[in-house]
Formats: structure tokens, sequence, C-alpha cells
């Protein structure tokens, strides 16, 4: 939608105040919790407060949960019902599409430019993705003798506790809740403490939309009491995540603890993007190379964090790409003409301080950016770093912001050895005019996405898929409805008749 400056100006001090949390159709205070104050990035002022629950509210969600899963009001309601709802609530994310984006912006700092589509857009085409699916999805009828009728039905796991990371929330958030809600499960979701405010909207939403109490409940707080708690529950059937690779094994460890509960990690990256000789406009690659590592100011998961160029147009490259970084425009989430918001939080502007201290020491060239911002909020230059070693920190760990590392290659095997030789392997990009060159190395690197002449850009019908310490588990595309589902054979004897 066309972005219009005045209207998001007229936003941009709304009242917010104190959110509780939404726990069976309705807004709930704290039993014994604390409150989490929310400080808005682009202005390092605070304009909200959240609960940082308890125990206690954390399971009394998860009990509305179970109830709401066991009455079969929506786990038994007709398909045609359940996808009417969904659409209703898809509409009513688009109504409210700019105040969500900016409520989302005030919240975590994504330039507005970015905001309106990647999360009240997505969100309202990913529940609408789901509805028109959910009853589309057939169960099974297995070739047996003809004395037997085998057939194989797909029924809602029950309660699926989610718990989605800050740079992209409502998005994110859609991609688990609205194929866990599509499939007829009921819903637990635990937003991160630094970026909850428009989840909360959406489980109102939801609510206004049709959708039973206790159906889809929303608790805030933070990761060590909330997530543990909804992680650690056996009333939880199914736990999704999106963040840090260290959360995702503490979740594997709560899982063996408790029920054995299927865990879906979608984890961290350290993106290679790679650029042959033979890339075409090499002006025109470079500037979408640093859009993606860039854009949100590099707070994305499968941001194109490590950029590998052929040796025989390196410095060139080297050249382009630093003129992309030092021409983006960083500054004011809200404001339209902003192309890099602000860092997400005061913790992460200091661990991309860290970082480029850390690369200098290890002997690495920065050569644009490399330093904070100075004014109200948190802002960090975009950064080119050309790499001295394979082993060089800004090359092998991920550092969640503004900061490309370079690095040179000789030719295909080599651009392969290198692309591959990380522990992360969520997304990866290629840049040639050689088809089969094109194909070799989509089959070659060890990446669930591999992007071809473009980064970025892969909507709800394709799956976002983790490997190696990516994560185990995928977002998106139909096949994610089978996440929320459980499978039930009825092996069914039929009388023989003469």
């Amino acid at each position: 939608m066309a972005l219009d400056q005045e209207k998001i100006n007229n936003l941009r001090e709304a009242h917010i105040g104190t959110m509780q949390n939404f726990i069976d159709g309705r807004w709930q205070v704290s039993n014994d919790g604390g409150e989490i104050a929310v400080v808005s990035p682009g202005t390092g002022r605070q304009i909200a407060t959240i609960i940082d629950s308890s125990e206690r509210d954390v399971e009394a969600a998860i009990s509305a949960a179970r109830r709401s899963f066991s009455d079969g009001s929506w786990a038994r309601m007709a398909p045609h019902a359940r996808k009417a709802i969904l659409f209703r609530l898809a509409e009513l994310i688009e109504n409210e599409a700019l105040q969500l984006a900016v409520m989302g912006v005030r919240d975590n700092g994504t330039e507005i430019g970015m905001a309106i589509g990647a999360e009240p857009g997505s969100a309202a085409n990913t529940f609408r993705f789901y509805a028109e699916a959910l009853d589309k999805v057939n169960g099974d009828i297995t070739p047996t003798s003809p004395e037997v009728l085998s057939l194989i039905h797909r029924e809602p796991v029950g309660v699926v506790g989610a718990i989605v990371p800050w740079n992209f929330p409502l998005m994110i958030g859609a991609w688990k809740i609205a194929p866990a809600l599509a499939a007829g499960n009921s819903v637990v979701l635990k937003p991160s403490e630094a970026a909850s405010l428009t989840l909360l909207r959406l489980a109102e939403l939801a609510s206004l939309a049709g959708v039973p109490p206790g159906v889809f409940n929303v608790v805030t707080g933070i990761g060590a009491t909330a997530g543990r708690t909804l992680a650690l529950s056996d009333d939880v059937d199914v736990l999704t995540f999106t963040g840090s690779g260290q959360v995702g094994r503490h979740l594997l460890h709560s899982s063996a603890d408790s029920n054995f509960k299927p865990v879906h990690l979608e984890l961290g990256g350290k993106s290679p993007n790679i650029v042959f000789d033979d890339c075409g406009d090499l002006a025109s690659v470079a500037y979408q190379s640093a859009r993606a590592i860039f854009a949100n100011s590099g707070q994305v998961c499968v941001a194109a964090s490590r950029l590998l160029v052929q040796d025989s147009i390196y410095d060139r490259f080297l050249e382009e790409v630093s003129a992309a970084a030092d021409a983006t425009i960083v500054g004011d989430p809200l404001d339209i003409k902003t192309q890099a918001g602000a860092i997400g939080t005061a913790a992460q502007l200091e661990k991309n301080i860290s970082f480029v201290d850390r690369a200098r020491q290890a002997g690495d060239s920065v050569i644009v950016g490399g330093e904070n911002i100075e004014r109200d909020g948190y802002f960090f230059k975009p950064t080119v770093i050309a790499a001295l070693s394979e082993t060089s920190p800004v090359v092998r760990d991920e550092v969640f912001g503004p900061v490309l590392a370079i690095q040179r290659f000789r030719d295909e095997e080599d651009a392969v050895r290198l692309a591959n030789d990380t522990s992360y392997g969520l997304s990866s990009g290629v840049w040639t005019q050689n088809i089969s060159r094109a194909h070799r190395m989509v089959r070659k690197l060890q990446a669930g996405v591999v992007h071809v002449n473009c980064y970025g850009g892969a909507d709800i019908t394709a799956p976002l898929v983790g490997t190696k310490q990516s994560g185990n588990g995928f977002d998106r595309s139909l096949e994610a409805l089978s996440k929320y589902q459980k499978r039930k054979t009825a092996w069914i004897k039929l009388e023989q008749t003469a």
C-alpha cells in the first residue's frame, strides 16, 4: 500500500499504555508477575508496559487452551466455518494495516517502508492462504487386501506453544499461528519481550473475528520464566520456535524433561551471497546485495551477511557495494524515506559495536561504517568489512546487525567450499548468467533456501527451511500444516460375503 507520511505522523505518538495478557478471550492482569517497560528503539523512550508473566500466568493460558481444545468449539468446528473466521481475521488485519505497522515500528525499529508489507501485509496473506487450504487437505486410504479398509486420519495435535522473535513478530507469528489454527488447534503464543505489542492486538482481532475464547492466547514476558514454563508443560503438545540456537537447545532439553513434545526450530544464519564474474549488471547486483544485508539494519535471519565475490571482479564489486552501504539512508524508522531503521535493542547495538571491534582485532579491514550513530534511539552505520581470514569472527558468527563480511574466491569449487564452511544452513544466494552453473550451485549449497539472481522474495507458498544448526523445522507452504497435525490409522476388518 502507498504510504502517507502525514497519516504515519498522526500515529507516531498514539497512546498505548499498560498492556495485559490475552487469555481465554479477554484481557487479564497478572497473577503474581511483574512489569516490563517497552522502550522504542527509534527514540529511546518508553511507550508502553507489558506483563512479565509468572509461571501461573502461563499455566492459566495453557489451561484455557486445553479447555478450548477439549470442548471442541474450534477443533470440531466445520472446516468451512473455521475458514470464514480466518478470512475475517485477515480482513481485520488489512483494515488496521497502517496502525499495526506503526505500532510495530515503534516497538522494534523496522523501517516503515519494509514493515507495512512484511508485517500486516504478510500476516493477512498468511491467514488467507491457510484459511483457503484448510478444507483442501485430505486423509488417505492405503492399498490393502480386499478384506481390510485402511484409513489415515489427519487430526489437530491439541495445544500448540509458539515462541517468536522481535525482528518480524507479526509476520513470523502468523507463519506459526495461521496453520496451527487452520488445522484446528488451540495456541499459546509468547512473543519476545522486545516486541509484543502487535501480537497482543492480533489476539484481540482474532477474538473479534470469531475465534472462540481460549483458542488463541498471548502471554508476554521473559524466556527464562514464560518461555520455560511453556516448553516444560505436559499440556503443550507441540512447540514451535524462531530465534537463537542457544535457546533452541534449551527447548529441546525441555521437551526431553517433559512430554517429548515435537519441537520445530528455525534458528540463526550466516548466509553466503555468491557473486560470479558473469553476474550481469555489476552495479545492480551490488545494490541488491547491499539491500539483502542492510534492510531492517541486518536484523533478518536470512540476511546475506557473507558476500563471496570472484577474484576477477572483487575490487570493482567491493567499491560498488561499499558505495551502496554508504548511501543507505539510516534514520527515523517512521520516515518513509528511511532505508534502514533502528537497532532493535540497546543490547543488540552493543553487540554490533563489539563485533566490529573484534573484526579489527582480527586484522580485518573496515571499509565503510563500523560505528553507532549519535542520536536518540539505537542506530548503527551499515558496515562493510573485508575479511582477512576464513576464521574471522565476522565470517563465522552471526551478528544480526548491518555488518557485511566480504571474501574473495577463485572458481566455482572454491565458492562452494567457502559457502558451506559454516555451522549454519538457512539461506544463500547465487548470481550468474550461466544456467548450468546455477543448477549446480543449487545442488551443492548446504542451505535450506537458494536464491538465484535475486535475494529474498520467496512468499508463503514456499517453505523457509533450516539445515545444520539453522534448525530442524520450517515455516510457510502447505507442508507447514503437517507440523500441527497428527496421524491416526483406522485398520478396519470388513465382513466378507459370499
